[in-house]
């Protein structure tokens, strides 16, 4: 009874394997959390009764995959020592096949020599001159000879620097993107633990880094140092505070309560139940610091759209200075028809500033003076008498 314990267990952990191997996109770095989802509705996935059997079975597998990368990385290794190793062979030999050449020229120069000894000694009509001149000749045919092989050995000896010089660079950009693509992977490991341990924007380096140190995924972020981890985590922090301050403003946006008057102990009182509010901060100073910056941002704008209406309002011109210095009525007459626009009412509360700014818009439009003429930037052509 216990051995067929033992082989349905032993068949049920080898189907499992399989339906891992099945699915490509596990690798080396795949987590459990992420892949069983992709795996429970499988027969072979729930064949498995206990949870802690499937999940350290995937570690097992996991591991396996990390150490045959391991050894794909050795066998990488080995593989360029031996062509390093052949390259440098195949120049000695080179060499050594060149030499016996050299070896082979010299025994026939020698017996060249040897054959013309003899008709040396066979022909005795040479003058002496002769002999002199073909000496001569003999010792400057050498001479070239040697000239030549020493610039063929020169050759030679260059192109085989020049291939070790071209190795030499194709290997160390290999090695560079490798290492690229390491580090990149190690970037996109240590975002992701940020994303899933670190959700809120007032942690602390320090404390955060306790926190991340116990996830095992803090082992996939070892190549990169301390001073890169830090900078990482500073921007995942800035980006979690950037987007609980989007919140928290699309939540004063939504209330309708909130104008350029309200005050921060009316409002919170409306938006105090909100999620958006709690997450933005613990801190009642930081919200409130926050809403009176986001009331500020709100007059700049309505200020701009204010003058934004004075733009696209007829009546108002280059003398419109004039006339309202000629006769106060005129402006008068010019808030009327702005009273219309809620660009004008938004600024009910600070009627001084309004004016203010409808006295520097006629400013500098009379600065300005007239527009130009449609027909301004084509002088009229006028036909010439000859």
């Amino acid at each position: 009874m216990q051995l067929k314990i033992c082989v349905r267990c032993f068949q049920v952990k080898r189907d499992f394997i399989a339906l891992l191997r099945e699915h490509a996109d596990i690798d080396r770095h795949s987590r459990w959390g992420d892949v069983k989802k992709r795996l429970d509705m499988d027969p072979r996935y729930k064949a498995v009764e206990s949870s802690s059997a499937r999940e350290d079975w995937f570690r097992e597998y996991v591991k396996a995959l990390k150490e045959e990368r391991k050894r794909e990385k050795e066998r990488d290794r080995e593989k360029r020592d031996k062509d390093k190793r052949e390259s440098k062979d195949k120049g000695d030999k080179e060499r050594d096949r060149e030499k016996e050449r050299e070896r082979e020229r010299e025994k026939e120069k020698e017996k060249e020599r040897e054959k013309e000894k003899e008709k040396e000694g066979d022909v005795n009509d040479v003058s002496e001159d002769e002999n002199v001149n073909n000496s001569d000749d003999e010792r400057e045919k050498e001479q070239k000879d040697k000239e030549k092989q020493a610039r063929m050995e020169a050759s030679l000896r260059e192109r085989e620097k020049e291939v070790q010089r071209t190795l030499a660079t194709h290997l160390r950009d290999r090695d560079k993107e490798r290492e690229q693509h390491k580090h990149d992977e190690a970037v996109q490991h240590f975002n992701a633990l940020l994303a899933d341990l670190v959700r809120n924007a007032e942690l602390a380096w320090r404390e955060a880094k306790r926190q991340l140190r116990k996830d095992h995924r803090w082992e996939l972020a070892e190549l990169l140092d301390r001073e890169e981890k830090e900078k990482l985590f500073n921007q995942h922090i800035e980006q979690l505070a950037k987007k609980k301050k989007e919140k928290f403003r699309e939540l004063l946006d939504e209330t309708g309560e909130v104008t350029l008057t309200s005050s921060w102990k009316e409002i919170k009182k409306l938006v105090k139940d909100d999620p958006r509010y709690s997450k933005f901060s613990s801190s009642d100073r930081k919200c409130e610091r926050e809403f009176k910056e986001y009331i500020k941002d709100k007059l700049v704008a309505a200020k701009a759209d204010f003058r934004e209406l004075l733009q696209e309002t007829k009546l108002i011109n280059h003398k419109s200075l004039k006339l309202v210095q000629e006769n106060e009525q005129h402006i008068r007459e010019i808030e009327e028809i702005l009273k219309k626009d809620r660009r004008y009412l938004v600024l009910d509360y600070m009627p001084d500033e309004r004016t203010k700014l409808i006295v520097t818009y006629l400013e500098d439009l009379d600065k300005r003076g007239p527009p130009p003429p449609p027909t301004a930037s084509e002088p009229t052509r006028r036909p010439t008498n000859s």
